[in-house]
């Protein structure tokens, strides 16, 4: 069942370890097929150098495994109000990178001080405030999601795409679960460009607001013009047609 929405999901898990994102087995990446109503998510504590797509756990939108042996993810009950919360995603991925998780452990924003930010967020990016204590005693992993889409209240999800939960650590989406591991990458690359900049100038200036937009929408929405016009974007599904991955798939 939803065997290549398994194969893109165990991909772009792959692609954490591969960009560095994870150490042991921190994080998950998940996707949902929102036709079906169905997500595929990283099961609970497995290694990445063994997972094999045969792994991946299937669930419903109220979290009830349709499809898989192993138990999905702990991270689970947060991907669901993800994208209950924001209808227009299509994936999620969650990493303890360290630059920024160091962001979320300060409870700070990650403000943009220049183009690079501002070619793929539209913005700062955005921090929760901390969970209380009855939110973590009860439905804890649930109630992360619950602050993210709180936190963005007035944000567009798609301009801005990862958040940083206050203590714990950040989330991304995207398009597909490959977008959201791309986006947790950017993610990770402009909070290191950010602690440089502050030890370089601790009172440097954000970038003004008439360049983050020009750098942002010259990349996104209806004027943008970057890249090439006549070839299509790559599809999330297809993006790595003709790339074999590189962990050895278990013969079943």
């Amino acid at each position: 069942m939803l065997s290549d929405l398994k194969e893109r999901v165990w991909q772009a898990n792959f692609d954490l370890v591969r960009y560095g994102l994870v150490i042991l087995t921190f994080g998950n990446v998940s996707g949902i097929d929102r036709r079906k109503g169905v997500m595929a998510i990283k099961p609970s504590g497995v290694s990445y150098s063994t997972m094999n797509p045969i792994d991946l756990v299937l669930v419903d939108l109220e979290g009830r495994v349709v499809e898989g042996k192993l138990n999905p993810s702990s991270d689970t009950p947060t991907h669901l109000a993800l994208y209950r919360a924001f209808p227009g995603i299509g994936g999620v991925s969650h990493a303890h990178s360290e630059y920024a998780t160091a962001f979320a452990q300060a409870g700070c924003e990650i403000p943009c001080f220049g183009t690079t930010h501002a070619d793929h967020f539209n913005g700062a990016i955005p921090v929760t405030r901390f969970l209380t204590e009855r939110e973590v005693r009860k439905d804890y992993e649930a109630n992360t999601g619950k602050v993210i889409a709180e936190r963005f209240a007035g944000l567009d999800p798609l301009e801005r795409p990862a958040a940083l939960v206050a203590g714990h650590g950040p989330f991304s989406w995207g398009a597909g679960p490959a977008e959201a591991v791309r986006n947790n990458l950017v993610l990770e690359k402009i909070a290191k460009m950010a602690i440089l900049t502050r030890l370089v100038n601790p009172g440097a200036p954000g970038l003004p607001d008439h360049l983050l937009a020009k750098h942002y929408f010259r990349k996104h929405g209806p004027e943008a013009y970057y890249g090439q016009a006549d070839k299509p974007p790559a599809q999330d599904a297809g993006e790595r047609a003709g790339r074999k991955p590189a962990a050895r798939r278990r013969k079943n």
